[in-house]
């Protein structure tokens, strides 16, 4: 490190580590907004509970403006199938300036929550009549900036999606402007790799199964451009595309996938909900990560993971907000967790020995997990990660005469007051006191956009 580098050097009173909370814990970040060991001047004392900010996995941020707006009775039986088609309505609204404004507001809020990284699985990607725009990436370039402004490290998935079903039907209207063939979606992601930064990661997203025609994957799967690097993939959320999977390819969606893909810890199987016990157990021997969502899988009607066998398994796990109905790592954990309560009528699921926190056993996971599937060095507080970090608010009365048995239950389990009190993400305070450091003008402007998008 050259001599002139500036080190900003702190002091937390207690400091989250992979093996717990440690109290009076020196730490210092240099100009690269890194973690390092070396110190300098007068270190800012942390009087609060300092733990490492949450990646958060999955997020397709258009979906934030649509938030409750999907919540009125059909006239028949609502699934996700019928969400879908009010969403594909609500998409066709969005161009650039407006998914700018969408998502920088929701990047304000997820750093505001605790989550310090996202991984945007981006299949918006043409005009509404599925034209490109002129510069191709634009759409892609509007989600960039709008995490430049937060100041939130981005993983940018952008989505190839080829076909409306697993018969290889052609894209619905409404799902053209997702469509890319291979060709053009290479083009794609050479563009935008050449962005690559500190703080921006580009990955690869295969929509789903049935959005990869059978005779296309393994040209697909083989490419160079997936040897490197995160592949996210949508894969068993609904009973339907299982059943659906089983009539046309003869196998479920984890069980072909396994068959036709080398599947490893570059992979995030978003949702991954309906699984047999082998399927459970394969994904977890593979090292990928299971990216669970479980307010959005909860609003949708998914179903539940099988948590319990898979952690048992060793299995990796991370969470994502995805539809953005709720943006907060301790609603999502909090949720994780009772859900497997209300299917199994036990308590303290998620810990899986005796003495164990469920708090503490989580956020663990969650950071592993999600640091996996963003592929950057965060999740931590050591030597060479991302400065991302929180700070909670050691004026809560939920943390009143709290310790270091009972701190991170009480974040998670105590109630929905907001509790990060300061964030700090690449090395910069992002938020302080409760307030982000360019919050008002974002949400004016995000105020203005979904206005406009009501008129239409």
């Amino acid at each position: 490190m050259s001599e002139t580098a500036l080190i900003h050097s702190f002091q937390a009173r207690q400091l989250w580590h992979d093996a717990g909370w440690r109290g009076d814990v020196a730490f210092a970040v240099d100009d690269r907004g890194r973690i390092t060991q070396a110190q300098g001047g007068t270190p800012q004392y942390l009087d609060g509970w300092v733990l490492p900010g949450m990646p958060n996995l999955h997020s397709h941020a258009f979906q934030r403006a649509m938030a409750g707006l999907a919540e009125r009775r059909g006239p028949s039986d609502d699934s996700f199938w019928t969400w879908r088609e009010t969403m594909y309505a609500f998409a066709a609204c969005i161009d650039p300036d407006t998914l700018q404004a969408i998502a920088a507001q929701l990047y304000v809020e997820m750093l505001k929550a605790g989550y310090t990284q996202v991984c945007e699985f981006h299949y918006l990607h043409h005009r509404p009549d599925a034209t490109p725009y002129a510069q191709p990436e634009a759409m892609s370039l509007a989600l960039i900036e709008a995490a430049r402004e937060a100041g939130i490290a981005l993983t940018l998935l952008p989505v190839l999606y080829m076909s409306g079903g697993f018969d290889g039907r052609p894209l619905s209207p409404r799902q053209r402007r997702f469509g890319h063939d291979v060709d053009s979606y290479l083009r794609l992601l050479t563009t935008l790799r050449k962005l690559e930064s500190e703080d921006l990661r580009v990955g690869v997203a295969l929509h789903s199964l049935r959005a990869i025609p059978e005779q296309a994957w393994r040209g697909v799967v083989e490419h160079d451009a997936l040897k490197t690097g995160p592949v996210h993939i949508h894969i068993a959320e609904q009973i339907g595309e299982v059943q659906d999977c089983l009539a046309t390819r003869g196998a479920r969606p984890v069980e072909w996938l396994f068959d036709h893909a080398s599947i490893d810890k570059r992979w995030c199987l978003v949702h991954a909900t309906h699984l047999t016990e082998s399927e459970t157990a394969q994904i977890a021997r593979s090292g990928a990560v299971a990216g669970l969502c479980p307010t959005t899988e909860a609003n949708l009607g998914d179903g539940l993971f099988p948590l319990a066998r898979y952690l048992d398994a060793n299995g990796v796990i991370g969470i994502g907000s995805d539809s953005h109905i709720s943006i907060s790592p301790v609603e999502e954990l909090r949720w994780l967790e009772y859900g497997q309560r209300l299917n199994t009528r036990h308590r303290n699921v998620a810990a899986r020995h005796a003495g164990e926190s469920v708090g503490e056993t989580l956020w663990r996971a969650a950071l592993r997990g999600g640091a996996q599937a963003a592929d950057l060095p965060i999740g931590t507080l050591g030597e060479g990660a991302r400065a991302d970090l929180i700070v909670l608010d050691q004026d809560s009365p939920l943390l009143a005469a709290r310790d270091s048995r009972s701190a991170m239950d009480s974040f998670l389990f105590a109630g929905n007051a907001p509790m990060v009190r300061n964030v700090m993400a690449g090395g910069k305070w992002v938020v302080r006191d409760f307030q982000h450091r360019d919050e008002a003008r974002i949400a004016a402007r995000y105020r203005s956009a979904v206005e406009r998008l009501a008129r239409t």
